[in-house]
């Protein structure tokens, strides 16, 4: 894929000998691409970068990524890049060295060269998915690079963002909703599945009356519908609820088994 090779090509120029590798995750590893999925790669690097790296990083990825692309064909970017010694050993929580997604795109686009936070347990389960994905696009194995990271650790780290996914849930509830179903299905079977398998998952174990609103989060991820949620706003909140419940409820024995 272009934008892979193009990815590919300007880690290699920006920090030269010391990228030690490339990894993808999420559905971009699987070749599983769906209408609104990201590129997602990891990449592993021997040395913190620098202002001007990560200033020569922002301005090719502003213009590689998503509509910033002038042919309108590109995909969304996210870019993460860790420093080998943060992340193995593997201790929690991780650290990131950098991080390029087009929500960021206003921050970088105003001059903020670290718009994420750090330490972001969003690692461990990316870590996770690439340990699982096994594909470099160069570099050693996953499995030479990367600690397996701890189940107890896995599941605190995906439910350490739910505030946060609280406070979008209005402006992005397509994600919000799909990543709530991903949570779930992470805590009770300890794998971290694409949005739309998860979605899948937990369809067939919700009550009837809660299944629209997830439905529909899964069809406009697939391109199938619109997204467009006036007509099931009054359900969401109860979707909402009942899932975070479930969330609740296996966390809850989670942490009382590892107690």
């Amino acid at each position: 894929m272009r934008q892979l090779d193009q990815i590919v090509a300007l880690v290699r120029e920006v920090l030269g000998e010391d990228a030690l590798g490339a990894y993808l995750h999420g559905s971009t590893a699987l070749d599983q691409l769906k209408p609104r999925s990201d590129l997602d790669v990891l990449v592993v690097s021997r040395r913190q970068t620098t202002p001007e790296e990560k200033r020569a990083l922002i301005g090719r990825l502003l213009r590689m990524s998503g509509h910033g692309d002038p042919s309108g064909e590109a995909r969304p970017i996210e870019l993460t890049i860790v420093v080998e010694s943060e992340i193995r050993p593997w201790r929690y929580p991780p650290r990131l060295d950098f991080l390029y997604g087009d929500w960021l795109r206003a921050a970088f686009e105003s001059g903020d060269l670290t718009p994420w936070e750090t330490p972001n347990p969003d690692l461990a389960p990316v870590i996770t998915m690439v340990r699982a994905a096994n594909r470099a696009l160069f570099g050693p194995p996953p499995s030479e690079v990367f600690d397996p990271v701890p189940l107890e650790d896995l599941n605190r780290a995906i439910v350490a963002g739910i505030p946060g996914l609280l406070d979008d849930l209005d402006s992005d509830t397509t994600n919000v909703v799909l990543t709530f179903a991903r949570i779930w299905t992470t805590l009770a079977t300890a794998t971290v599945s694409s949005k739309d398998v998860a979605a899948d998952w937990v369809l067939a174990r919700l009550p009837e009356e809660h299944r629209p609103v997830l439905a529909r989060a899964r069809a406009v991820y697939l391109g199938d519908e619109v997204d467009n949620w006036g007509d099931l706003q009054a359900r969401l909140r109860a979707h909402v609820k009942h899932v975070l419940g479930e969330i609740e409820r296996l966390g809850a024995a989670s942490a009382s088994e590892v107690g």
